[in-house]
């Protein structure tokens, strides 16, 4: 009998949302996810040394002073980690922007053309790179331009439906909006669970589905941050899902009947209004929205710790 993991592979692109290269290798997903905690879990692990000394040395060998060390050997092994998973999985690896840029269009858009470089330069093609950039206004027009290069983007921290209309009519590749920090927010704010067929973070998620494929979008939803199994299976059918190692194994061990839940004939069929949002617009609207507005705000932050924590990780291999 197949299990719940396999059915929805055969509905939804599954992403490995994991920097452990074995795990990705055990649940065979098609693309990848990393971030900066991520990586330094991973990079102190001893199976991963080859890749950390490999980054020491091209940082060693490309820069001189301390600073420029640092966010260089970052930068490679953040390319030696999706080079390596590159090598076990068909797909594309999501690549991640520093946090601290998520306000810097001209800096968001000066490390994509770094790391493309650094990928490139290691016999990676910019066609298997996804560059994950937070759904700022900023990060969206940076996006936008660095499609228009044929460099691919992931816009992550997506919580609100501005920044998913937005991202669309910037033409960007991926959205990965973030079901489980939706659906603690509106958990704690109930304190109590909620039901599945009452999860905002499934709804929100269904809701910019539906209005992609209703306008034919060519922006593709990868459903992120889940917190509970059935939340992935109520979005089977969306175009991908990126899912932790455990999710992963919770679904393989059930045989539980798997449905399709989302579809572009049930997308075609709703009856929606087609938008356009300028800077003003972009910004009131998701204003308007209380748990996006601190979820967005909070997601930066907490992006930018697990960075700076790899940055110390990598001042100290410096040192």
């Amino acid at each position: 009998m197949s299990n719940q993991l396999d059915a929805i592979k055969k509905l939804t692109t599954v992403v490995a949302d994991t920097g452990d290269i074995a795990a990705i290798a055990q649940y065979t997903p098609q693309d990848a996810t990393t971030n900066p905690s991520l990586l330094f879990k991973a990079a102190q692990q001893p199976e991963y040394k080859d890749l950390l000394e490999d980054a020491h040395r091209y940082a060693q060998k490309h820069a001189t002073e301390t600073s420029q060390q640092t966010d260089l050997l970052m930068d490679r092994l953040f390319v030696n980690f999706g080079k390596r998973i590159l090598e076990i999985i068909p797909g594309r690896v999501s690549t991640e922007v520093d946090a601290s840029l998520s306000f810097d269009q001209e800096g968001t858009v000066a490390k994509a053309h770094r790391l493309i470089e650094l990928y490139e330069e290691v016999g990676v093609p910019r066609e298997r790179i996804l560059i994950k950039i937070a759904s700022t206004w900023e990060g969206i027009r940076a996006a936008e331009r660095l499609e228009k290069e044929g460099i691919h983007c992931n816009l992550t921290l997506l919580f609100s439906f501005a920044q998913a209309v937005a991202c669309a009519e910037a033409g960007v590749t991926l959205i990965s909006p973030f079901v489980g920090r939706i659906y603690d927010y509106y958990k704690q704010a109930k304190g109590a669970d909620i039901p599945l067929d009452q999860d905002p973070g499934v709804a929100s998620v269904t809701r910019i589905y539906h209005y992609y494929k209703k306008f034919d979008y060519k922006t593709q939803v990868m459903g992120a941050s889940f917190r509970k199994a059935g939340q992935v299976v109520r979005l089977a059918g969306c175009d991908l899902l990126t899912i932790s190692p455990d999710l992963l194994e919770e679904l393989k061990r059930s045989q539980e009947p798997v449905e399709q839940c989302l579809s572009v004939e049930s997308a075609k069929a709703q009856d929606l209004a087609k938008i356009h949002l300028d800077e003003k617009t972009y910004r009131w609207m998701h204003n308007e929205d209380p748990m996006a507005v601190d979820k967005l705000s909070d997601g930066i932050r907490r992006f930018n710790a697990d960075a700076r924590k790899l940055e110390q990780f990598a001042k100290k291999v410096m040192a």
